[in-house]
């Protein structure tokens, strides 16, 4: 495919805001390397006065903060997950793979922890299902589990490495196309960076993979940061190829973690946080440049010496200089617009009424926090939705391509802060004491309890608790 590397449509309008939101999100070095592109120049601005202003530059990031505490508050509690029917070897499988997802030690809760970090900050991420290649097709499932070619894993790839893609009538992939560049050094004698890129194509029953290597840009001093705008590479070769995972399914095996307009954090801050970036720059220049003293020359003859630490002004006996403000307040009124700004995008990210240390700086009482945290509540029940049914639809995919034939549920994501088992523990038991004669409904309910407060345990240990519990009830 001499095509391989082309882009969406979609895909070209919103590779510069996804980089951008990557480096609003990272803060640090990483926005510091292309804050030209964010701190904007004044009119007639001398090149020298901006430089200087780049070099001087520094972020507030408020935004990575709020993206950040929505992650920890939201995964406090690893999710629960209950597996019904199938077979034993399978929901042992599925045990193992909430321990181990993506064959490097990841827990599931982990991983989704990071695609859900990932999807606030691009609106999307995406999880690819795979399974380890196999030299020849085994004969029979006790070939296909003794080799190994059963144990499925997940990769995770963000918005900006699927590149391509095709949906049919139902909104699902047709096929897709992923990319992904790395460097390295070929070994320790050869000082030259190589750059590898790799094209994925999956449709519904094969894969391709295609491979690029050139020399890496030895310039840069990040590399991998500036893949935008770059020519295609000269030769891209066909690695390898054949039916992945889920062919038997006929399915793409590409699942997308996404969020509405409204819950995508990074779009609703980010425009906010760039005027504040701008405004407390202004600031700091204005500030810092008070701090030295200007010498003024009133004289009409030629002025060449250099005075002072800083630019210096001339002007004759009887001319006047000043500075147009209003009122002479115009950096306490930059403060004031500064706090606003910060305050509006906690607001907008449904974090204004959250907690006082984050916004106004005080503490609140405990009964005062319940109260604020109404809306910030719904919003993080509404993630946490989103998220278990995501894992639903992957853990359900792995199943359905290893033919486990299980039934899956996924339950927690709504524990806020320790106060909330407490309450869901006593509206328990208000439950069970009106009497229903539903065994059913009884271990539901002490399932729910137990997984909730036991939510750290390995699970295999919690479809111990969930077997036991079946049995006693």
């Amino acid at each position: 495919m001499t095509d391989i590397d082309r882009e969406h449509p979609d895909y070209k309008r919103h590779k510069l805001m996804w980089r951008s939101y990557r480096d609003l999100y990272a803060g640090g070095q990483q926005f510091k390397y292309r804050a030209a592109e964010y701190l904007l120049r004044r009119q007639k601005e001398p090149l020298d006065v901006y430089s200087e202003r780049l070099q001087r530059v520094f972020y507030e990031n408020y935004i990575g903060s709020i993206v950040d505490w929505y992650s920890a508050t939201l995964f406090r509690r690893a999710p629960s997950l209950q597996f019904y029917g199938g077979n034993e070897a399978g929901q042992s499988f599925l045990a193992t793979l909430a321990d181990d997802c993506d064959l490097r030690g990841t827990s599931l809760t982990e991983f989704f922890k990071r695609t859900f970090t990932d999807t606030l900050i691009a609106g999307r991420s995406h999880i690819l299902i795979d399974f380890p290649r196999a030299a020849r097709p085994p004969a029979n499932r006790a070939e296909e589990d003794a080799g190994g070619l059963s144990r499925a894993y997940l990769v995770r790839y963000s918005a900006e490495d699927l590149i391509n893609w095709s949906l049919d009538g139902r909104g699902e992939f047709e096929w897709i196309v992923l990319k992904q560049t790395i460097e390295r050094q070929l070994s320790p004698e050869s000082p030259e960076l190589v750059q590898e890129t790799y094209w994925y194509y999956f449709d519904k029953t094969e894969y391709r993979t295609y491979k690029n290597i050139e020399q890496a840009n030895p310039g840069s001093t990040f590399p991998l940061l500036e893949g935008i705008g770059t020519s295609k590479p000269a030769k891209i070769d066909l690695i390898a190829h054949g039916s992945h995972g889920l062919a038997r399914q006929r399915r793409v095996p590409l699942l997308t973690m996404q969020v509405s307009d409204g819950l995508w954090l990074m779009n609703k801050a980010a425009q906010l946080q760039l005027e504040h970036f701008n405004k407390s720059n202004a600031l700091g220049w204005a500030i810092g440049m008070g701090l030295f003293a200007m010498p003024v020359i009133y004289s009409d003859r030629e002025w060449n010496q250099i005075v002072g630490e800083s630019y210096y002004i001339q002007l004759g006996p009887q001319d006047r200089f000043g500075w147009t403000e209003p009122e002479g307040k115009v950096y306490q009124i930059a403060a004031q617009n500064l706090e606003t700004l910060k305050e509006e995008m906690y607001r907008v990210c449904y974090l204004a009424q959250a907690s006082g240390e984050m916004v106004g700086g005080h503490a609140q009482s405990a009964a005062s926090k319940q109260l604020d945290f109404t809306i910030t509540k719904e919003v993080l029940r509404g993630y946490g939705d989103m998220v278990k049914d995501t894992i639903k639809k992957v853990i359900t995919a792995v199943s359905d391509a290893r033919e486990d034939g299980l039934v899956v549920s996924v339950s927690g994501l709504d524990e806020l802060d320790i106060g909330d088992f407490g309450t869901e523990l006593q509206e328990a038991t208000n439950l069970l004491q009106l009497g229903i004669k539903s065994p059913t409904l009884k271990r539901q309910i002490f399932q729910r309890l137990a997984f909730k407060f036991l939510s750290d345990l390995r699970q295999e240990t919690k479809d111990q608790i969930a077997e036991e519990i079946n049995t006693q009830t």
